[in-house]
């Protein structure tokens, strides 16, 4: 009786002070915004910053080790935040199987934990969506305010987990070649980023039960961390994970994307996938008005293409007639799908049924290929119209799920839809 009121306790705390967290983070945004030219120093770009230059003894270490690390600002920001923020350089392994080396930023709330066991960490995968470091996660996080940085538009669901007194790892999943839609790398780095923020002798995490949270692109890393725990990192204590707005059927959400003011998207998935699986020769596919656009679209950040190729046709820079029917194509984006692979973590995975950007379908066919697999999954397709809304609306339920396996451990094994 103890342990059921307990767990209503929490979940009615945890939905409260979500909604409270969103608000804020709304609040933050908006003031941050306003003073952030007068107080932020420009961040150098990765290329430019010793700092993720990778070390000459990398076989000295495992994957997960912190290799170097330094106390940031977030933001540029001089304003003092009542948070300890750490970016750290660790040691991961690609899809090749080779050692590379990434960033996490780890962000911890100053205030004491004062709920039972350890603090709780949340590894936040926020949607990187670029092939240039200079979008990462740990690059974005140190530069100016800017509403089109994905960092900046993720301020609300940072905010949420550090107001419930949750520790962040915000790993850079795609790596330093900026892999976008590579499964293996993005989940290996995040898994890595966990051990890593684990690790970190300035923190004190080691024993945090451990939650994963991803949104669109980094739903796509969540979950692909989900498939590949169980060999890659099986000492690590998942209690759930809680995914949205995911990526499934990337031949169909190309499609969406083609020819809308979304368009962009089609064309960063067809660079992703020719950068990923260089063995297809997917370019060869390509016409020659597709350098330029493939040039360009490798060194700016997916939410500063929308404008650019609003409208566009992947027929303007393809000699295939549907570049995403062709064989070739589809034989490479299958390698990078989810669903081949049970998670052993508890899911909690929600979706708009009007998504514009990700169509339905391949979501509730990877939900039902996790279920007959034997996953512990629980559902919720929102009736909340667009991809965006539907991140901020339903954010809530995502917090609380996290919160529910913090304090009450895993639910009841099975797929059900969320109550």
């Amino acid at each position: 009786m103890r342990k059921t009121m307990r767990r209503r306790t929490s979940c009615g705390i945890v939905q409260k002070t979500a909604r409270h967290a969103l608000f804020l983070g709304a609040l933050v945004l908006a003031f941050t915004t306003a003073i952030s030219s007068a107080v932020a120093a420009p961040a150098p770009v990765p290329e430019a910053d010793p700092f993720y230059s990778t070390p000459a003894d990398l076989g000295a270490h495992k994957s997960g080790d912190p290799l170097a690390w330094r106390s940031v600002k977030l933001f540029g920001l001089s304003t003092p935040l009542p948070i300890t923020a750490w970016q750290i350089q660790y040691l991961t392994t690609d899809s090749e199987n080779k050692p590379i080396t990434t960033i996490a930023t780890v962000i911890e709330p100053t205030a004491p934990w004062r709920g039972p066991g350890s603090r709780p960490l949340v590894a936040f995968a926020s949607a990187e969506d670029a092939l240039t470091t200079a979008c990462a996660p740990s690059a974005t996080l140190r530069a100016p305010i800017n509403i089109g940085s994905q960092t900046t538009l993720d301020l609300p669901f940072l905010v949420g987990p550090l107001l419930l007194g949750y520790a962040l790892v915000i790993p850079d999943y795609e790596g330093p070649q900026s892999r976008f839609l590579d499964g293996v790398t993005s989940g290996h780095a995040l898994l890595d980023g966990i051990r890593a923020a684990r690790r970190f002798p300035s923190t004190g995490l080691a024993d945090s039960p451990t939650g994963i949270w991803g949104y669109s692109g980094g739903a796509y890393a969540a979950l692909w961390a989900g498939q590949l725990r169980a060999t890659y990192a099986p000492e690590l204590p998942l209690t759930g994970i809680a995914a949205g707005g995911i990526p499934a059927d990337i031949p169909a959400i190309a499609r969406a994307a083609d020819g809308g003011p979304k368009a962009a998207l089609a064309l960063l998935i067809t660079a992703a996938l020719i950068r990923n699986e260089p063995k297809a020769k997917i370019e060869v596919l390509l016409n020659n008005r597709s350098t330029a656009m493939l040039a360009d679209v490798g060194k700016r950040c997916g939410t500063g293409l929308l404008q650019t190729y609003s409208g566009t046709h992947l027929s303007d820079y393809s000699v295939a007639a549907d570049l995403f029917a062709h064989p070739t194509v589809v034989a490479a984006a299958q390698r990078q799908e989810l669903g081949a692979i049970t998670p052993d973590v508890p899911l909690y995975l929600y979706h708009s049924n009007a998504d514009e950007m990700i169509p339905a379908p391949g979501v509730h066919a990877l939900i039902n290929r996790y279920c007959s697999m034997g996953s512990t999954l629980t559902q919720h397709f929102s009736n909340i119209p667009g991809h965006s809304g539907t991140a901020m609306v339903e954010a809530v339920g995502a917090l609380r799920y996290l919160g529910d396996r913090f304090a009450s451990g895993p639910p009841a094994r099975g797929c059900a839809a969320a109550s």
